[in-house]
């Protein structure tokens, strides 16, 4: 920094003054330097960058620049040293005018992060103006009758400088009739006059030279000079007179034009025209007094003309002048010193810079969004400006200095409640009444990815119909990312896992854009009931976000399985017996009555609900004979319907349609021969062993006797170990968790059979084990609806709501199960003592397919339900 020191006590005070204020400028957070005007280029002004503690190596990456509101390159940064220099000349007049202090306000402005420092620069005035009058020559008359002592005004010189360099001093060429006398008031204006010394003599001298010469203060000091070229007037010997010399009004700046200023009242002690006064302005008059003001000649009144404006012209100084009307006129002057007062007439201005927008809506509390200045040209109170923001928003205005903001981040923010903030900055003056300005600043909140896809819900249930074609669509799932631009950008894609041995991808597939699901190849209800995967949905965002959902989707059974006629036990040799083609001939005795149960016929459906449920069907005989035999619509149980006779073929071919209630219904076609023998002959009922020929042995009757005993023993123990193996197995499949996922294809399929039909449903997953109240006779049944069991108990739900049918189905089936026990349990009761063994079935009969999936075998035993696994 630059000081001077005179050396007298008063520099040396000075000189104190501003080493405490260097010490106070840290605290403060401003840096003061001095400059000289009209400097050389180049000339050191201070280490700037050192003195705001910058390092030189951070001045470029941090774009260390400086900002001057209206001063533009006077002053300039080295950024290799850090030096503030001057870099255009400074003329402080053309700067500050007449203004006692005279500064340049700089602004030094880094990044990363952003800082703000005021720097003030204080121009040091030289003495390099001289002093100058208003003209080169002052022409001034003076009558001989003015006595000793009388003052005549003059036109002061004006400097350009100030302070002591504008401190004039004034002298005169010597001569033995005018001294000077100036004066020097509280407004710091001096009265310049000139003083007669003795009376003047016309006839002696009539006419006056002198040269006055202004000198100033500075050093060197600079002068400026006048010729003053007074003529003596013989005639009117008294000039008009003011009340005061100098006179002191206010006016407000809004005055209208032609508001009365002052009137102003001299007197003349001359009489007629020697004391007829007109009021003039003193001449050279100022371009801003000519504008805003006018003097009646007549009444001396002063009246406003122009606009007044404070912020233009604070004081105003009038030199007016009364002159007589003799034909040597004389004046009297006064001065009037015209004081604007300021109204509240001026808005504070906004200025915002250094906008960082966008804003990422992870932005940090405190971050610096934008710099704003406030002004307001008026002064004391109307000039005071108070900053305000909208209210409710994630931001505030910090004061960084006087007249000086930041708008910073005040909470978090979140793009997705708000994108886009229109902020609105207030400044308010502290005028009567106060005036405001606003500015809009529009923040726009940039987006982070931080929201991942969401689903509708956890899970979907999908009911697809088996055999569909591949590559059908199933379904389409959606997520909706919160996030913009490419954070929302959502991709699907199957998580992979293995159903059964094969990969899921072999299944299903999901579009990546669309989420389209699509089935790649047919699927089977009776291998796979039940397909449950997962489903992936992922952003774009870095790092990427993604969440799952779970697709439950259930293969529908369509008919497409046509029944399959179970194999028999294996029959034993029976002298006399004929058959052929897998045909076996059963004997039955002529002697038994109507409704004797002979055979049985047994078939399964590999398809479930209705598709599987299979009723049966005697064929007319051939050349429409009427067979004294009937099968049971639901249990394929082949009985008599009048008692045998002589009349009745030995050999009787009969043939079993077996059809299930699909839609359209599938059917299969069973044979059975029965051989009509007489009632020695015939087999008793408690026994598996068909009797042979009435012309066999008694060594082979002996032989068979002992082979039906094995076979009962050996029926009795497998019965007795599957009822036990199927106990177990249905306790531990009801005390198991349920499976995840999908089951696998190949599981056995359970059949069974009751009084009123077969029913079968493949094992896929965990089932239920019933055994119903119903006659001896009834076997063990076991069946699954079509709806499967292990889904969530939201799923569960809808599930059932979309399935009503199929249960209205099944409920429909229990319910004619049960008519068709109470009606068929009267000739359950009278044949259950005289059952027949199962008739054979002939392989190769129409209906029967090879590889059908049932491959159950029944064990029978005369006094043991039946139970086909």
């Amino acid at each position: 920094m630059l000081f001077s020191w005179r050396g007298d006590p008063g520099a040396l005070s000075s000189l104190l003054w501003l080493l405490l204020l260097a010490v106070q400028e840290p605290a403060s957070g401003q840096v003061r330097y001095s400059v000289p005007e009209e400097a050389k280029h180049g000339t050191f002004v201070g280490r700037i960058a050192q003195d705001l503690g910058l390092e030189l190596a951070e001045l470029v990456p941090r774009l260390f620049r400086l900002a001057s509101k209206g001063h533009g390159d006077l002053l300039e940064v080295n950024l290799q040293n850090g030096i503030l220099f001057v870099n255009s000349r400074i003329d402080r007049e053309e700067l500050c005018g007449r203004s006692a202090e005279c500064s340049i306000h700089l602004e030094v402005i880094v990044d990363r992060p952003l800082q703000v420092f005021h720097v003030e620069v204080e121009v040091k005035d030289i003495n390099d103006n001289p002093p100058v009058f208003p003209e080169s020559k002052k022409r001034i008359i003076i009558a001989e009758s003015r006595p000793p002592e009388t003052r005549f005004p003059l036109d002061g010189a004006s400097d350009a400088d100030i302070g002591i360099n504008s401190a004039l001093t004034y002298r005169i060429n010597p001569n033995e009739y005018f001294a000077l006398d100036t004066q020097n008031n509280r407004e710091q204006t001096s009265s310049l006059s000139l003083v007669l010394k003795k009376s003047l003599d016309r006839e002696q001298i009539q006419e006056h030279s002198l040269l006055l010469t202004a000198n100033d203060g500075g050093k060197p000091e600079l002068t400026g000079t006048v010729q003053l070229l007074i003529t003596i007037l013989d005639v009117n010997d008294n000039a008009p007179e003011f009340d005061q010399f100098i006179y002191k009004v206010t006016v407000l700046e809004d005055a209208f034009n032609g508001t009365l200023v002052i009137k102003l009242n001299a007197t003349d002690l001359d009489d007629g025209t020697n004391g007829d006064i007109i009021y003039s302005f003193r001449r050279p008059v100022s371009p801003a007094v000519l504008y805003a003001f006018m003097i009646n000649p007549n009444s001396g009144e002063i009246r406003t003309k122009g606009k007044l404006d404070f912020e233009e012209k604070k004081l105003y100084e009038i030199s007016v002048e009364a002159t007589d009307k003799s034909n040597i006129p004389m004046a009297g002057h006064c001065t009037i010193l015209v004081e604007i007062l300021d109204i509240n007439d001026n808005t504070p201005e906004i200025t915002i810079t250094s906008l960082a927008l966008p804003v990422r809506e992870d932005a940090q509390p405190s971050t610096v969004i934008a710099l704003i200045s406030v002004s307001d040209r008026d002064s004391g109170a109307n000039g005071q400006v108070t900053c305000s923001l909208t209210p409710q928003v994630p931001f505030k205005l910090v004061s960084t200095f006087k007249n000086y903001y930041s708008l910073v981040l005040d909470s978090a923010l979140d793009r997705e409640s708000v994108a886009n903030y229109a902020l609105v900055v207030t400044a308010r003056d502290g005028g009567s009444p106060s005036l405001s300005a606003t500015a809009s600043v529009s923040v726009e909140v940039a987006d982070v990815n931080d929201n991942a896809p969401a689903f509708a819900q956890p899970e979907y249930t999908v009911f697809v119909k088996e055999n569909n074609p591949p590559g059908c669509h199933i379904f389409t799932v959606s997520a909706r990312d919160a996030d913009a631009q490419e954070n929302a950008l959502v991709s699907y894609s199957l998580v992979e896992r293995r159903v059964g041995e094969r990969a899921l991808s072999s299944y299903v597939s999901v579009h990546a854009e669309s989420g389209k699901v699509y089935a790649l190849q047919p699927l089977d209800h009776e291998e796979l009931e039940l397909l449950q995967f997962q489903v992936s949905a992922r952003d774009a965002g870095v790092p990427p976000l993604g969440s799952n959902v779970t697709l439950q989707v259930f293969v529908l059974d369509e008919n497409d399985n046509a029944p399959a006629l179970l194999p028999l036990p294996l029959p034993l040799p029976l002298p006399g017996a004929r058959g052929g083609g897998g045909a076996l001939s059963e004997p039955v005795s002529r002697a038994v009555g109507a409704g004797h149960v002979v055979a049985k016929v047994r078939a399964v459906d590999a398809d479930s609900g209705y598709n599987a449920w299979l009723s049966y069907e005697l064929q007319p005989a051939a050349g429409g004979a009427r067979s004294p035999f009937r099968v049971a619509l639901y249990t394929g149980e082949i009985s008599t319907t009048r008692a045998l006779d002589e009349a009745d073929a030995p050999r009787q071919r009969l043939l079993v349609l077996v059809k299930d209630h699909g839609e359209p219904a599938l059917t299969a076609t069973a044979t059975v021969l029965l051989s009509l023998v007489e009632s020695g002959q015939a087999p008793r009922p408690s026994s598996r062993v068909l009797a042979g020929g009435a012309g066999a042995g008694a060594g082979a009757g002996a032989a068979l006797v002992d082979v039906n005993v094995y076979l009962i023993v050996a029926i009795c123990a497998v019965s007795s170990l599957l009822v036990l193996t199927l106990l177990l197995s249905t306790a531990l499949r009801c005390s198991a968790p349920p499976s995840e996922g999908a089951c696998g294809p190949g599981k056995p399929t359970l059949v069974c059979s009751s009084a009123v039909g077969s029913w079968s449903y493949s094992q896929q997953r965990r089932q239920r084990v019933c055994s119903g109240e119903g006659p001896p006779k009834a076997d063990l049944m076991a069946f699954s609806p079509s709806l499967p069991p292990c889904v969530s108990s939201k799923g569960e739900t809808g599930e059932r709501e979309d399935n009503s049918e199929q249960l209205k189905e099944v409920s429909s089936y229990q319910s004619l199960e049960r008519e068709r026990e109470a009606e068929t349990q009267a000739e359950g009761e009278a044949g259950s003592m005289h059952r027949e063994p199962d008739v054979g079935l002939d392989p190769g009969s129409p209906g029967s397919r090879p590889g059908s999936k049932a491959g159950a075998k029944p064990l029978r035993h005369p006094g043991i339900p039946s139970l086909l696994v």
